[in-house]
């Protein structure tokens, strides 16, 4: 199947491959205290809490 691919689809393969393996091996990061509940605010547009504005 990716012999079908053109040379630049395989290349952003090889290079999303690399950036995977970079990622898992990296150090997680430590947890926030005191931080919000849920899914990351700014990723997902979330930019209040309980009605009112919060800033960060």
């Amino acid at each position: 199947m990716e012999d079908d691919l053109p040379p630049a689809a395989k290349r952003a393969l090889a290079e999303a491959e690399a950036r995977r393996k970079a990622a898992a091996s990296k150090e997680p990061l430590p947890k926030e205290l005191g931080g919000r509940d849920g899914p990351e605010p700014v990723r997902y547009g979330d930019w209040e809490k309980k009605g009112l504005a919060v800033d960060f």
